[in-house]
């Protein structure tokens, strides 16, 4: 189970309140790293996503992660997240929309079989946050704790 995940932007504050905003939660600064925030959703497993300056790249430490300024730090990556959304699907297309920044929803699963519905919201129209209403968060666990993944990705069942 993933708790948090960090994420580049090169506007993190401004990132940081539209996550909030997808989950009801809050946005806070997190001191540690300056200019980061974070997003909390206010679930109860306490799920948040930091939101770092683009050109800050984690580094291992001499005893615990350290940071450094990355001034060529690639725009885009294939990093994504897939988050649940308490929004439908509308709001969180509005909320893209406000924001200037493509979101278009989008079917996941292979051709013909079983799949899930999400929204791809592309995030200052660089990082894909793949969002899940309800309904699809739940088509998404059907898939993927079911047959269909198993078949599609050669898992075997749980014992």
């Amino acid at each position: 189970m993933i708790f948090h995940a960090s994420i580049p932007a090169n506007e993190p504050e401004r990132v940081a309140r539209v996550i909030a905003e997808l989950w009801k939660g809050q946005t806070v600064p997190f001191p540690p790293i300056p200019g980061t925030w974070m997003a909390f959703s206010g679930d109860a497993r306490g799920s948040e996503i930091e939101v770092s300056p683009r050109n800050i790249a984690f580094i291992p430490g001499a005893n615990e992660i350290a940071y450094r300024d990355q001034p060529e730090t690639p725009q885009h990556s294939s990093a994504h997240l897939l988050i649940a959304s308490v929004l439908d699907a509308d709001e969180i297309l509005a909320i893209a929309q406000r924001e200037g920044w493509t979101a278009r929803k989008c079917r996941r699963g292979a051709p013909g079989a079983m799949g899930f519905d999400l929204i791809e919201f592309w995030v200052e129209n660089v990082f894909m946050l793949e969002v899940a209403t309800a309904e699809s968060s739940r088509q998404y666990l059907d898939f993927m704790t079911g047959a269909p993944a198993r078949e599609m990705f050669g898992l075997k069942a749980a014992a």
